[in-house]
């Protein structure tokens, strides 16, 4: 019951009334009891310096953000954490008393989600395919999750060198190859435990896998493979990985993980994360219905 106690949260995106953090929050703060409430706000990056200001003169308890917002927001922080200076992104905010500090949750939800799998991701060879955002949060937590090596993918384009020598200089466990090289993708995942799509390549009705059919057939029972998309709930790369053996997940482990990790900082508490994946993949099925 909202009242005049209630604790304010929320998200700051454009767009934003098709998230699913307010379903994940407010299903948590019901669970756990806390006098919470979290909502949507559509900010632009034009409107993002007055937003800011608005919640700490309301006194907003924290909030997440979406791109491009995730890096506009950076130099309006009081502070910002190791691993958000690191990626330059921050994708949650916790207000303590005016001071407004930014972190990233996006890469450690991953970890986490394979991690109440049972899968560990220490000493292990993971290949990724993609660099952006998501591809770059995910490099980070698997770092320092321990992998022993760390394969990625990227596009030979403008910002191909530049992005190899930032996520090779974040540790000799990382090797960025041109995402063209198909010969070395099938050598990547030959010698992987884990295999991680982290590109938006299948999050249309097209059919349209991320990478080669002839890549997909390297991969086998001995994997674990992720594709960060969640809507639809099975991609074309989960199918295609499911018909050759291997144990699939799709994105909403990580979505669920990384709204627990900014839960557990505004609210010093966990996430019942069994049901929020029930209620979010309740609701994806019931958006995927024609």
């Amino acid at each position: 019951m909202i009242d005049g106690y209630t604790k304010l949260f929320g998200l700051l995106a454009h767009p934003a009334a098709h998230s699913l953090s307010p379903l994940i929050h407010n299903t948590s703060f019901k669970a756990t009891g806390i006098n919470g409430a979290y909502l949507a706000f559509d900010v632009t990056g034009e409107g993002l310096k007055a937003s800011l200001d608005a919640m700490r003169a309301m006194k907003i308890g924290g909030f997440n953000l979406s791109m491009p917002l995730k890096t506009d927001v950076i130099p309006l922080l009081d502070e910002i954490t190791p691993r958000a200076e690191r990626l330059q992104a921050v994708n949650t905010v916790v207000n303590r008393s005016g001071k407004l500090i930014g972190d990233s949750t996006d890469g450690q939800g991953f970890v986490d989600a394979l991690k109440q799998q049972e899968i560990n991701l220490d000493g292990k060879t993971v290949t990724i395919f993609g660099a952006g955002g998501a591809g770059r949060a995910i490099i980070a937590a698997v770092i320092d999750a321990g992998a022993a090596k760390i394969n990625v993918f990227k596009r030979r384009n403008a910002t191909f060198m530049s992005v190899k020598q930032q996520l090779e200089n974040w540790s000799d466990v990382v090797e960025v190859i041109d995402y063209e090289d198909e010969t070395a993708m099938i050598q990547a995942v030959d010698g992987s435990q884990v295999i991680a799509n982290s590109t938006n390549v299948g999050m249309a009705k097209d059919g349209e896998l991320p990478v080669s059919q002839s890549v997909i057939d390297h991969f086998g029972p001995h994997h674990v493979v992720v594709d960060v998309i969640y809507f639809p709930l099975t991609t074309p790369f989960v199918q295609a990985a499911k018909e050759q053996g291997s144990r699939t997940y799709n994105g909403i482990g990580m979505l669920v993980h990384q709204a627990a990790g900014s839960f557990l900082e505004w609210t010093g508490q966990k996430i019942p994360v069994d049901a929020v994946i029930s209620a979010v993949n309740q609701e994806i099925a019931a958006r995927q219905r024609p």
